[in-house]
């Protein structure tokens, strides 16, 4: 039979682990087996009411039917501007600092071909989010890995990048609070990051998709907040997490207005936006009051303390996040993360994702998403319980 082999930028792309855990997932349930998934970062629940019935108020008026613009509706673009000046008191340009996308991932790796030729360096650490390296393999960039450590706490360390790599490098993409660490980083980081890409005349890539979901007061740092910040970077966000519109398929960039003219031209020759009516969904999400935010926020910490706690009788030590829906597990001694993500599925039908999905650096740890009801989290602690799985 002839056949057509794809391109080899998609060749020398692993499988996408997400992927590869739908089809285990999907034989695991073919085989009776009762899932618990606490492998993607999906929220549990619904979407807010209010972004509902704005979503159908919307889907009713026939002008939000035809092609949205390139750049966003005015509308949208201007709630995301009023919610960053209210929640970092950043004032922003509607008409050129913020661009709407079909989710963060889309706009993460399209600003890679966007800004990336074959051959430019590109720093990412690992472990990371797979769209912060892939993104940049995609356009043909060669990444340079920046090993994260615990005992830095999952924070970048500057000073392990050599000059002659920071020379040439072009691009750097980072993301705190972090997925798949749930590390947080100061203040102090920021301002050193932003110095470190002024010298060497490197385009920042913030992900700050995880911004909200903070606890215990923690106020997570937009880069756009640091003096020069947006001179040389721009920041991402989702709905996805805090709204819980993961299918809703919306986010946004905002920051430097030339990287994000950028971004929007290669855009219109990908796609044509956002359908309307989901952003004026999304707006409204932006408008609701800070006591939803606080729930969202109490939610996600309870079952964080409530699965720390369990996992602590069962001999794990893990450290309280101050941010994420995630928890950063290490793997028993003796057993690597693939094979004990695996045995963990199979013994007891709980859904957790390998630590080196997210590079090398995640290697002997295992991502555990926070999107179950604390009963349903104990209901997993019981079957590890049952089947023997400690750490010890």
């Amino acid at each position: 039979m002839y056949s057509i082999n794809p391109a080899k930028r998609v060749q020398a792309l692993p499988p996408y682990v997400f992927a590869r855990l739908d089809e285990l997932k999907a034989r695991a349930r073919e085989q009776g087996l009762d899932l618990i998934d606490l492998g993607m970062g999906n929220p549990d629940g619904a979407t807010p009411k209010p972004v509902v019935e704005a979503a159908i108020a919307a889907l009713q008026d026939s002008t939000n039917h035809g092609y949205p613009p390139f750049e966003g509706t005015a509308s949208f673009r201007k709630a995301i501007t009023d919610w960053y000046f209210r929640r970092y008191s950043v004032k922003l340009d509607p008409d050129g600092e913020a661009l709407p996308l079909l989710g963060s991932k889309e706009g993460l790796t399209h600003l890679a071909l966007a800004y990336i030729n074959p051959g430019n360096l590109v720093l990412a650490p690992n472990p990371a989010y797979p769209a912060h390296f892939r993104g940049p393999l995609i356009a043909g960039g060669k990444v340079h890995s920046i090993l994260l450590k615990p005992e830095n706490d999952w924070i970048i360390d500057l000073a392990d990048i050599p000059d002659s790599v920071a020379e040439q490098a072009k691009v750097f993409y980072f993301n705190y609070p972090s997925n798949p660490t749930g590390a947080t980083a100061p203040r102090e980081f920021f301002q050193d990051i932003v110095t470190f890409a002024k010298k060497y005349e490197i385009l920042l890539v913030h992900d700050l998709c995880y911004a909200e979901l903070a606890f215990d007061g923690y106020q997570p740092t937009s880069l756009l907040q640091i003096p020069g910040g947006k001179d040389i970077g721009v920041e991402f966000h989702t709905m996805s997490k805090t709204y819980n519109m993961a299918g809703w398929r919306i986010g946004f960039v905002v920051g430097n207005s030339n990287v994000i003219q950028g971004l929007r031209t290669l855009k219109t020759n990908m796609d044509y936006g956002v359908f309307s009516a989901l952003q004026l969904a999304a707006k409204t999400a932006l408008q609701l009051p800070d006591e939803y935010l606080s729930q969202v926020q109490e939610r996600y910490r309870q079952r964080r303390d409530f699965l720390i706690q369990g996992l602590g009788k069962l001999g794990w030590n893990v450290q309280k996040t101050m941010a994420t829906m995630y928890l950063w597990v290490p793997c028993p001694p003796g057993i690597g993360s693939t094979d004990f993500a695996l045995s963990v599925l199979q013994k007891t039908g709980v859904v957790v994702t390998p630590g080196n999905a997210f590079g090398s650096g995640g290697e002997g740890y295992v991502r555990i998403s926070l999107i179950a009801e604390c009963k349903r989290l104990d209901e997993a602690l019981n079957r590890f319980k049952k089947a023997g799985i400690y750490y010890q």
